[in-house]
């Protein structure tokens, strides 16, 4: 496939045109039938992955644009992932003033995040940002807490501030390439000044830091995912790291051959990350901000990939990951969604006790976030070990492994106190509200589906990026 093939933009082209009919619904409907526009968005997204799985490969607009694997990963799992988030925020948006507009940003943010997952063009690549960006912005700033004011105001100055950096990083690299496609840049950055290129590499990889919530953009994660609602936590732990992931590993591929060490960038990215986000999530008593914090250290993780792209399983291997990460995400925010007056370690005493589904999808979220077969990120985990290793970074891997170890100390923890007995002046929450309960205990399954299927799942994810 190539050419100006609207039809293969498809996917992206029904999560646009969704967002402004749930957007347009929500203006014109009463607020009792705005659950409607719940059940539209979730239409929107399963139609984004129905056209997804019948699309082509190949590259589209004159190579700006790939349609090979990555594209695919991020086609099916963003989709999927903020499907998730939806309904693990129904309880919390439900018949609100804010319901349409939150769906509204939950799929431009994922349109967004598949754009830079098959950008191959500096340009697109922009683009591509700014539209995964934007909606992140008014997602955190739509809750009703001042630490939502506050969590949105550094998102948003972050965000700004990188975004702007990235742009350098474009301009500069497009100075010494000569283009903006990553084919024709290629060739120019191959005898472009080697100075010149690091700039630019190091500019362009500090906006997409953001993006995957990698250092050194990493600061705003960890009060997003505490300040604003349950649902813009979930929604941006979650589905701009998708992007962001595959992004970067594109850059790498773009590298390849230049007389400038993108790898050792992007390794460094990978083992900050995980020391920073493993150690200052062992200080945590918030739920939800030892969620964020968790979620830096898993860029850490997922970023050996990129560094390891030299290696024929390190793409696959990504995919699985990701796809692993979202769906065990998602489940861990679903417990935290269900039980919304839980926020700290102590709230959450006797929740097996009352709660037995919430408590047995909340030791999948914590083990599967940790690693631990048979889920989906640990064979996610072992792929990327893997490949890492295979592509001659066994200090990552070994880096890596000991920050695996570390991690059980903070997500045992969370599991403990679920097991633990409550004071006795201490009531636990009545109910649980039931569609993020139900979402919690379908995300738990799937991440354990995920783990005992990993050998098709990786093939189907197999293959070459298209430049």
């Amino acid at each position: 496939m190539s050419g100006h093939d609207y039809t293969a933009l498809a996917p992206e082209g029904v999560l646009v045109a969704g967002s402004v009919l749930v957007l347009l619904l929500g203006s014109f409907l009463p607020r009792r039938r705005l659950p409607l526009t719940r059940w539209v968005a979730s239409a929107v997204l399963l139609g984004s992955v129905a056209t997804a799985l019948a699309a082509g490969t190949g590259s589209i607009f004159e190579h700006s644009y790939a349609l090979d694997p990555a594209t695919a990963v991020a086609r099916v799992v963003a989709p999927l992932a903020s499907l998730g988030v939806i309904w693990l925020g129904a309880g919390e948006l439900a018949r609100t003033t804010r319901e349409a507009e939150t769906y509204t940003l939950v799929l431009l943010g994922t349109a967004g995040a598949v754009v830079l997952a098959g950008a191959t063009d500096l340009a697109v690549l922009a683009a591509g940002y700014l539209l995964a960006s934007i909606p992140v912005y008014a997602l955190v700033g739509l809750g009703r807490a001042g630490a939502a004011a506050e969590a949105a105001l550094k998102t948003y100055l972050l965000g700004a501030m990188l975004g702007v950096t990235m742009l350098l990083g474009t301009v500069v690299l497009y100075g010494v390439g000569g283009a903006t496609g990553y084919r024709d840049l290629h060739a120019g950055l191959v005898t472009a000044p080697p100075a010149g290129v690091a700039v630019g590499l190091v500019a362009l990889l500090a906006g997409l830091a953001f993006k995957a919530a990698a250092i050194p953009g990493h600061f705003w994660l960890p009060d997003a995912a505490q300040g604003g609602s349950v649902t813009a936590a979930a929604f941006v732990t979650t589905v701009p790291k998708i992007g962001g992931v595959l992004a970067v590993l594109r850059i790498v591929d773009l590298m390849g051959g230049v007389a400038v060490a993108a790898t050792w960038a992007v390794a460094i990215m990978a083992a900050a990350s995980m020391i920073v986000g493993n150690l200052a999530a062992l200080g945590q008593d918030d739920t939800r901000r030892l969620l964020g914090w968790s979620a830096v250290a898993q860029v850490g993780f997922l970023l050996m990939a990129p560094a390891a792209l030299s290696d024929p399983e390190a793409l696959p291997a990504v995919g699985l990951y990701l796809a692993g990460y979202a769906v065990t995400n998602v489940a861990a925010f679903a417990v935290a969604a269900a039980h919304p007056g839980r926020r700290v370690m102590a709230d959450w005493a006797g929740l097996a006790r009352s709660h037995p589904a919430s408590a047995t999808a909340l030791v999948i979220a914590m083990l599967g976030l940790v690693g631990t077969p048979p889920t989906a990120i640990f064979a996610g985990k072992v792929t990327v070990f893997s490949a890492a290793w295979g592509a001659g970074w066994p200090w990552l891997v070994v880096l890596a492994a000991i920050l695996t170890v570390v991690s059980l100390a903070y997500y045992l923890r969370w599991i403990r106190a679920a097991f633990i007995a409550p004071p006795d002046d201490q009531v636990p929450d009545g109910g649980a509200v039931r569609s993020a309960s139900t979402v919690a205990v379908a995300a738990g399954v799937v991440a354990l589906g995920l783990g005992l299927v990993a050998g098709p799942v990786l093939s189907a994810f197999s293959g070459h990026l298209t430049s």
